[in-house]
């Protein structure tokens, strides 16, 4: 007899086998899954929170016309009566309002005697810094010191036996790898976010010697400070900063790596402040033209674009067109990575620097020095008209006299030729922009236009020709592609 049921009976046996093996394939996929309950218990009685003060009150701008009371105002700078009621007293003679500013943050403590690490800008300005502890403690802190270049903090509460962190190695962190960050995102104490590490040796543009690990672990205002961790439940970062548009996290974040931080919180304990060495170069990344314009096989290293006078980089002998490749031993894939190595080193010492010149590598004994307060870049005025035409090149260009140097604020010892106009072409796919100066083609000083003619007719057609460009008062190389 036929089994009418008997289809029914397949379909409902491969139905089962599908969502078995699919369950199946779920629970092996869940138990591939990190665990972070053990890491998150037994490190977060190390992690605090911090909260800081910042005083503030009403501004004293009159005193009324009281008979037999001096007016403040007509009293010299640091006279009694007049500090007393500048500090206490607000326009009407009666006692200043005082409004506290209140900012959160994170830490982790790295010494049982009570020494805590942040960020600088999670303290900065506090007139007063509240450790809140993972036994609801609240112990007042001493600022130790900070590094604002870093943004790093180390901090101090008397207290003694409190639990630590466990510091690793960020060095052996591979892109891809699980970490965990915990925090106060916000004043929500001891959120815990996971994620992976996205990038290693990032470059921020407004800090310059940090090679920032990226991370797509969700980090918010309150977890500045707070500690990384990789899944042996060691700190391996520092919270630091969000890429965001909207204010809020976008899944970008970056953290300091635990080895820097370490080394500014041992200076910052035993000195107060951070000494960090100097080469005085300005650099900036090969292209892919520029590479193939210096006669490179492949985009590395830092090149040089402008060498500092009298810096260590100068009385050793450095030259702009200089590319590094290599300095006190390791290798510079790109420019980001030269200033936290740079820093690194030791003020005083002696280091080798390897340098791609004429295609040919040099070694460079470097002597380091400290580095100095940096100064700002003066405003540039943009010069008038054009004297001379390279139409295949897309741009004019007129000599460089004294009264263009005046309104470029040039250095009287400055050679060159002003770009006046760009049009396209060649010189705009070069980067070239009006106010530029092109002192160097190829190594070739440009005194005027008929050395700039004769450097660039040298020059193959088709090849990719360095120029040495003065620009804001810093230069860079262009490359410039002959037509």
């Amino acid at each position: 007899m036929r089994d009418l049921y008997a289809p029914r009976r397949r379909a409902a046996q491969w139905l089962t086998a599908v969502v078995l093996m699919l369950a199946t394939a779920g629970m092996a996929a869940a138990q591939d899954l990190p665990d972070f309950t053990g890491l998150v218990r037994d490190n977060s009685p190390a992690v605090v929170n911090i909260s800081t003060t910042q005083e503030a009150r009403t501004q004293r701008s009159r005193m009324p016309n009281i008979p037999g009371m001096p007016d403040p105002d007509q009293l010299p700078e640091g006279h009694p009566f007049r500090d007393f009621m500048d500090r206490f007293m607000d326009e009407d003679g009666q006692p200043a309002p005082r409004f506290d500013s209140r900012s959160l943050g994170s830490g982790f403590i790295i010494s049982e005697d009570g020494y805590i690490m942040t960020n600088h800008h999670v303290v900065e300005q506090a007139s007063e810094i509240i450790v809140r502890l993972n036994d609801r403690r609240e112990l007042e802190a001493e600022l130790v010191g900070a590094d604002d270049r870093t943004d790093l903090a180390l901090l101090k509460v008397e207290a003694d036996g409190l639990p630590t962190v466990d510091t690793g190695a960020s060095s052996d962190l591979q892109v891809g790898e699980w970490v965990l960050a915990i925090g106060s995102p916000f004043g929500f104490e001891y959120s815990v976010t996971a994620g992976i590490i996205s990038a290693k040796g990032r470059s921020l543009p407004t800090e310059n010697y940090v090679p920032f690990l990226q991370t797509d672990v969700a980090i918010n205002p309150g977890n500045s400070g707070g500690p990384l961790f990789n899944l042996d439940g060691e700190v391996i970062g520092v919270n630091s900063h969000i890429y965001s548009r909207s204010g809020g996290f976008q899944g970008i974040s970056f953290a300091i790596p635990i080895e820097l931080a370490m080394e500014v919180a041992e200076q910052l304990r035993s000195g107060g402040e951070v000494s960090r060495a100097w080469l005085g170069v300005v650099i900036q990344d090969v292209t892919r033209d520029l590479a193939e314009s210096f006669g490179m096989d492949r985009p590395e290293g830092a090149l040089v674009a402008q060498v500092l006078p009298d810096s260590p980089a100068a009385k050793a002998g450095l030259e702009p067109g200089d590319v590094i490749v290599e300095f006190n031993g390791r290798d510079i894939p790109s420019s980001g990575s030269l200033p936290p190595i740079v820093g690194r080193a030791g003020v005083g010492s002696t280091a080798p620097v390897v340098v791609l010149r004429d295609g040919e590598r040099r070694s460079i004994d470097v002597t380091l020095e400290q580095l100095p307060e940096s100064a700002g870049q003066p405003s540039r005025t943009q010069p008038g008209g054009p004297d001379g035409e390279f139409e295949e090149l897309g741009m004019t260009v007129e000599p460089l006299n004294d009264e263009r140097r005046e309104a470029l604020e040039l250095d009287g010892a400055v050679e060159g030729v002003v770009v006046t106009g760009v049009s396209g072409g060649p010189a705009a796919e070069a980067g070239l922009a009006p106010g530029d100066v092109i002192t160097r083609v190829n190594r070739s000083a440009i005194s005027g236009l008929e050395a700039l003619q004769q450097a660039l007719d040298e020059a193959p057609s088709g090849s990719s020709v360095p120029l040495l460009v003065l620009r804001d008062q810093s230069q860079r190389f262009l490359a410039l592609r002959m037509p």
